[in-house]
């Protein structure tokens, strides 16, 4: 945590290993652990005679679950939330664009439960981010490429913090529109019509974006 948030800064070392062992209160083979993880994560990299320290944030692995989680946990600056919001916008399009030219009758049906799941005038805001998500992954999933699934936790780290910041079900003009712009996607996969699919999932993201501003 103290990485991510800027407060142990790149290019900064740790403390020695005794610090961090009285700090934490874990025993030396849980911090050569914990200090192999961060470095596999290319948050940090040991030197013999110097120690460790704090890589350049260029150089981190972005699309690892747990450096996303991190960053959740410590709250999305604007500058994150934006580059989140063009990555999405990059991938998921053609996500959906995949989708409708590979999805089987039972990824279909996933994608219409959850927008009817959606489309619930009463439904909370918890339901409403899970459905949400669950579309997103569906869509993902039916788009029938293993690239797409394993950058599905930079979609859903994404989603939760924009549906987070700001949510359609604050009103219910705004939830009867995510819901249309939802149900556009669908309709497209299921006509297996890419080039509309694509079309809506763009306006989906871009909504997001918006919101999060």
């Amino acid at each position: 945590m103290s990485i991510v948030s800027g407060k142990q800064g790149e290019g900064s070392l740790l403390p020695g290993d005794t610090d961090l062992l009285q700090r934490y209160g874990v025993s030396r083979t849980v911090l050569r652990e914990a200090l192999k993880t961060l470095s596999a994560k290319g948050l940090v990299q040991a030197k013999a005679r110097i120690g460790t320290r704090v890589r350049p944030r260029a150089d981190w692995n972005l699309f690892d679950p747990d450096v996303l989680v991190w960053h959740a946990r410590i709250g999305f600056a604007p500058e994150f939330l934006k580059h989140l919001g063009e990555m999405r916008m990059a991938l998921e399009p053609e996500a959906a664009a995949l989708a409708a030219s590979r999805r089987t009758a039972e990824q279909l049906q996933v994608l219409e439960d959850r927008v009817a799941t959606m489309d619930n005038p009463r439904i909370d805001q918890q339901d409403f981010v899970h459905a949400d998500l669950g579309l997103h992954l569906a869509v993902a999933e039916a788009a029938n490429n293993p690239f797409f699934l394993s950058i599905s936790t930079l979609i859903e780290v994404a989603l939760v913090a924009m549906l987070t910041a700001s949510s359609p079900v604050e009103s219910a003009a705004r939830l009867k529109a995510s819901v249309a712009q939802h149900r556009a996607i669908v309709d497209a996969i299921a006509a297996r019509n890419p080039a509309a699919a694509r079309k809506a999932m763009q306006a989906v993201v871009q909504t997001g974006i918006d919101g999060a501003r």
